[in-house]
């Protein structure tokens, strides 16, 4: 049963628009579009290109390897956007640009654009885009260090990390609450049947049935994980009392020999 009005809308700038099923038809993001909980347009801006070619790339001013895209095509197709968004009954969208030199995609920056109802999101090609795009975006937003072909893939990493926190997207709702860098931790260690596989045994406390011990030896684990893996998020985060007393066993384990 579709919901009246969808609880967030994504517009894309994309010029392979179809990329995008991969979102609409498959997994969690499917079902929530299908549900009606999330709603997406998609505009190639080659409909607002000015010749018969809808030619949306031209050559960089100064020379230099590749073709960039034209600034007007992608103004435009936001302009359009805003318009049929306000048409719509949402208010006015931020613009999202995908390029490698842009804040690093993390769950605080995701909690933050789940404050908007909706978001434009351009995912460029080419060689880059013309700086001017800049006076008409918000946000640029970068999924990593790496260079890609094109931005669609980073915007459905974006669009697949917010959709997931929507209410009523997961079936269990403390899931997304659960997830790894939600509390600045990474996840604990996870098992299920058999109970044993090739002598690797599921840990007893998780067999235990006593749920105070299996909060704590999740918490020390997610703790362990942490330490071992992202150091870098203890250092942002404010440790609890109990966080402490557990990364310090977890330090002395480590110390005394191969944890088990």
């Amino acid at each position: 049963m579709k919901t009246t009005k969808p609880l967030f809308r994504f517009d894309l700038i994309s010029l392979m628009p179809e990329m995008f099923q991969a979102l609409t038809d498959y997994g969690v993001t499917g079902r929530a579009f299908k549900s009606g909980i999330i709603e997406m347009n998609l505009c190639n801006p080659r409909q607002f290109a000015k010749d018969a070619h809808n030619t949306v790339d031209d050559k960089s001013y100064g020379g230099g390897p590749g073709m960039l895209m034209m600034v007007e095509p992608l103004v435009k197709a936001i302009e359009s956007l805003k318009d049929t968004q306000r048409k719509k009954g949402f208010k006015s969208a931020k613009v999202v640009h995908m390029t490698p030199r842009g804040k690093s995609l993390s769950h605080q920056l995701v909690r933050e654009l789940l404050k908007e109802e909706s978001l434009i999101i351009v995912a460029s090609r080419y060689e880059g885009v013309d700086e001017r795009i800049n006076d008409w975006v918000d946000k640029e937003i970068s999924v990593g260090d790496y260079v890609m072909s094109g931005g669609e893939l980073p915007a459905m990493t974006l669009m697949d990390c917010l959709i997931r926190q929507l209410p009523g997207v997961l079936n269990d709702k403390e899931s997304a609450s659960q997830d790894s860098f939600v509390d600045g931790l990474l996840d604990h260690p996870h098992y299920t049947r058999p109970e044993v596989y090739r002598g690797i045994k599921v840990p007893d406390v998780l067999m235990s049935g006593d749920h105070e011990k299996i909060r704590t030896w999740r918490l020390k684990e997610s703790l362990r994980q942490t330490w071992n893996k992202r150091p870098d998020l203890l250092a942002e985060r404010l440790l609890t009392k109990e966080e402490s007393r557990l990364l310090q066993e977890v330090k002395r384990e480590q110390e005394q020999g191969p944890y088990n």
